[in-house]
This record gives structure tokens, sequence and C-alpha cells, in this order.
């Protein structure tokens, strides 16, 4: 069975998918990028402030499924250029237990949504 995640501490989604989804106990997230919840306007001033953005509203939507990034086993890490993945990391890693962190891959492509520098997706679970 799945249950839908939503919280308004995240951004709501701008298209048809939803912010997470529960199957069992095991937690999908859908793509965040650095979008403001509650303006819905983009924060692009640094790689840094944007990787931190993301990296709220990620925790924002695993929180609303009563996790935080101790329950995160995968993420993927979409960037626009592979120049910003020492600053990216540095703020990444912020994030997570060294010891704990889940495995990842991180790859860069030729454009994200709304022309964004960074988009992340985790699986989590309980």
């Amino acid at each position: 069975m799945k249950k839908i995640i939503f919280t308004d501490k995240a951004p709501a989604p701008i298209g048809p998918y939803n912010q997470a989804v529960l199957a069992g106990n095991t937690l999908y997230t859908s793509g965040q990028i650095a979008l403001d919840p509650s303006t819905m306007e983009l924060v692009l001033d640094t790689i840094e402030i944007e990787t931190s953005q993301v990296m709220n509203n990620m925790k924002a939507v695993l929180e609303a499924a009563d996790m935080d990034f101790s329950n995160v086993v995968k993420s993927t890490i979409f960037i626009a250029d592979m120049n910003d993945f020492s600053k990216i990391n540095t703020v990444y890693a912020s994030y997570f237990d060294e010891k704990t962190a889940p495995a990842r891959e991180t790859v860069q492509v030729a454009k994200l949504p709304r022309n964004v520098n960074i988009e992340i997706s985790m699986i989590a679970i309980k």
C-alpha cells in the first residue's frame, strides 16, 4: 500500500507528481530544487545557498514522513556543473553522519528544471 506524503514546509509540486510516496517502510522522494516553500521563488544566490535550500526542503519532506537524514539509504544528486561538486559536497555532508551516510551518485546533466544548478532525490527506510 502506498501513502502520499505532503508538507507545506517544502515546495508544492509543480507538475503531476507528489513530494514523496511511502510504500511500506520505504520512502521515495521526488527531486527537490531550491524553491523557497513560502514564496515558491528560487534561491540561487550561490551554489552553497542553493544546496542548503534543497537539503532543507528534503528535510521537511523526510520529517513529514516521520523520518530524518539518518533514515536515508540512497541519494541521487543531479548538477549542472561538475565544477561545483566540492562546494555541493561540503554542504551535503553537513546533513549526514559520515559513518552512516547513504549510498549516492552525483551526475552532471545538460539541464535541470527552471535552470537550477542542483536537484536531489532520496530513498529512505524506517
